[in-house]
């Protein structure tokens, strides 16, 4: 880890080292707790824990490093996504028994169906703001998650949620998707060595989904609630599979 400041040769021999900002220091510092967080909720994981707590503890940490501005950038090369990134765009609420009056193929439909069944709760993000382009791509992803695990077929299951982070790797690089990879490979291989040969086919099968599928963060899935699902895969170019 490097020190919050130090000091050169040269500018120790020339007397003319400066003093470190405020701000450097403080981000310094906020660098440092990052890791630090990121370093505790990793291991936490690694021993067993999959509390949305700890998952959330991962993000707030991986937000204070230079990876999730790197992956804000990379979506911002696409026109549509940088155009929902400068918009912040977030949607009305969602009433779940209106979403249910929709046809039964539609992704409205099939959404509010899962959300019921499941006991979630889809406002979870209601009043919310990004103060940056790194917390909207976040704010985003975690809103539509359970819109991704419906295009790609994906199951909310411990595999197939692998198998979904691992699609959103050859889409951008994003930061929590690679970290949950790695987790589960360690924790596959040190604690359930016979679910690895299922966890490799499920990240082998997100990937090669997410290198031929358009962008799924481009979409405002909420403006089209009444569209077919099976439409939405197609004009995606989305192979939906089922994962255990």
């Amino acid at each position: 880890m490097q020190p919050l400041h130090s000091a050169t040769l040269n500018n120790s021999l020339t007397g003319s080292m400066q003093s470190p900002t405020p701000n450097s220091v403080l981000q310094g510092v906020k660098s440092f707790f990052a890791k630090l967080l990121i370093f505790k909720s990793f291991t936490a994981m690694l021993l067993g824990s999959n509390s949305l707590k700890t998952v959330g503890e991962l993000v707030y940490g991986l937000l204070g490093t230079p990876a999730y501005d790197l992956a804000a950038k990379h979506l911002s090369q696409n026109p549509a996504c940088a155009a929902l990134i400068r918009e912040r765009y977030l949607p009305p609420a969602h009433d779940v028994e209106t979403l249910l009056t929709l046809p039964p193929d539609s992704l409205g439909h099939i959404y509010a169906t899962e959300m019921k069944k499941m006991g979630f709760d889809p406002n979870l993000h209601a009043g919310m703001t990004a103060k940056s382009d790194a917390e909207y791509v976040e704010m985003r992803l975690s809103q539509t998650h359970d819109l991704w695990h419906i295009v790609t077929g994906f199951a909310p299951s411990e595999i197939g949620e692998i198998g979904l982070q691992a699609f959103h790797l050859p889409q951008f690089p994003y930061p929590l998707a690679s970290m949950l990879v790695a987790n589960s490979l360690i924790v596959s291989t040190l604690m359930a060595p016979t679910t690895l040969p299922l966890l490799l086919e499920a990240i082998a099968q997100g990937f090669q989904m997410g290198q031929a599928a358009q962008p799924l963060f481009a979409q405002k899935w909420e403006e089209d609630w009444e569209k077919p699902l099976s439409q939405w895969q197609a004009e995606l170019n989305l192979q939906p599979i089922q994962s255990s």
